[in-house]
């Protein structure tokens, strides 16, 4: 049975894009890259957008918000994967504030699902970046188990995802559709 409900997203490194997948699956409708997205998204009665966290930013969401307006999607929940673990809460809580408006965090479900890292599949830029933060951090003096916890993460590639992240984020597109 199809639902009247489409995921849209970006994906660097493939963890988006196995979570779209996974919802759609899950609620039995269509996952597509943002690009691909249709022309008119009036029709759905509810819209998910998924991508990455980087350097604190929701990766492409000031371009699907735009392009959610104007394709007239209804309603809408958005997610976002990153190598933070879940119980990361206030950074999480930070991320939404910097990326969503004071209108948007109340009016639109927003979820974050842990994901990981693939260096592999990031490009000379952010390995770059990344191995300069791991650098810097370990000159770092007095630093704390934190500091020392995201030194480790951002040193290897790694998994830490689940389908049964998604599970709030289907119930919510369901509740919407």
């Amino acid at each position: 049975m199809e639902s009247n409900m489409i995921i849209l997203y970006n994906s660097k490194t493939g963890f988006t894009r196995k979570y779209a997948q996974l919802l759609a699956e899950e609620l039995g409708c269509p996952a597509l890259p943002l690009g691909d997205a249709p022309a008119d998204l009036s029709g759905y009665a509810a819209v998910a957008f998924g991508s990455r966290l980087h350097a604190g930013t929701l990766d492409g969401w000031k371009k699907a918000r735009k392009l959610l307006n104007s394709r007239g999607a209804k309603k809408l929940v958005v997610f976002a994967t990153g190598a933070m673990p879940n119980g990361a809460g206030e950074q999480i809580r930070k991320v939404w504030e910097q990326n969503l408006t004071p209108g948007e965090l109340d009016a639109v479900p927003h979820f974050y699902l842990q994901a990981g890292l693939c260096l592999e599949k990031l490009g000379a830029g952010d390995r770059a970046m990344l191995k300069v933060a791991g650098w810097a951090m370990g000159r770092k003096k007095d630093r704390t188990p934190e500091d020392q916890a995201f030194q480790d993460a951002i040193s290897r590639s790694y998994d830490i995802s689940d389908p049964k992240y998604i599970r709030p984020v289907a119930d919510c597109l369901r509740e919407l559709g």
